[in-house]
């Protein structure tokens, strides 16, 4: 919490018009491009991590494809990784969050401006729309990014299982996969104090469709949570 406070001090003159500027384009995103409204949210989170004494160590940044209408998936530590994986995308990148954030401000209006899809892991028919409508988003080349994983992983860089579930939206939309590896990026809000923390993301080798399209979900998740899990054993200090 104190690094939260920290960001904010930091920028105390930059909040509000940033803030209202982010309400703006929310209440009428249709009237704006994507990438104009997607840099605003690049520059207010890489303000946050500038301010905030994070050193955010970032590897493979050729792998995130050129052209658009792909996944990331990636492994999940914490409220930081929403802020670090964007700041570090230069695609326009939405997300399929868990219902509980939609209604949280500042990432109620994040929601808004990138039609990101809020899912409810509860409701399967509601889990279902989503997955298809993020399909179609995909298939139009819009880039979105999920945590398989469902919740934070509360043992540092030890990851959980995937759930095969959140795959479906790769082979409905037969994209492209990238997998991104997040280490050390708990500490960032779960150390106490302010202290300068580094933290670590790796975006792994795409994996076109054609490699993964006679996979089932399960397999494919598997998959992919060994490639991210290989690079964070690898790249770990734990």
């Amino acid at each position: 919490m104190n690094r939260i406070v920290l960001m904010c001090l930091r920028n105390f003159f930059k909040v509000p018009p940033a803030y209202l500027k982010l309400c703006h384009y929310a209440k009428h995103t249709e009237k704006y491009p994507e990438l104009e409204k997607y840099r605003h949210i690049q520059y207010i989170f890489k303000t946050a991590v500038k301010s905030g004494n994070v050193n955010l160590k970032v590897y493979g940044e050729e792998n995130i494809p050129k052209e658009n209408g792909f996944m990331i998936y990636s492994n999940h530590q914490g409220m930081f990784d929403i802020l670090a994986i964007p700041a570090t995308c230069e695609q326009p990148l939405a997300a399929v969050l868990k219902k509980e954030l939609k209604d949280i401000p500042f990432l109620k209006q994040v929601i808004a401006c990138t039609k990101s899809f809020p899912m409810d892991r509860e409701d399967v028919r509601q889990s279902m729309e989503v997955i298809t409508a993020t399909a179609e988003e995909v298939k139009k080349g819009r880039n979105y990014l999920i945590f398989p994983e469902g919740t934070r992983s509360k043992n540092g860089n030890q990851m959980i299982e995937f759930h095969a579930g959140s795959f479906k939206i790769a082979t409905k939309a037969k994209c492209p996969i990238v997998p991104v590896a997040l280490i050390d990026c708990y500490k960032v809000f779960d150390e106490k104090g302010s202290k300068p923390v580094s933290m670590q993301i790796h975006y792994l080798k795409p994996i076109p469709y054609d490699e993964y399209k006679e996979m089932k979900t399960p397999e494919l998740a598997a998959m992919v949570h060994d490639r991210i899990e290989e690079c964070v054993n690898a790249n770990s200090r734990e």
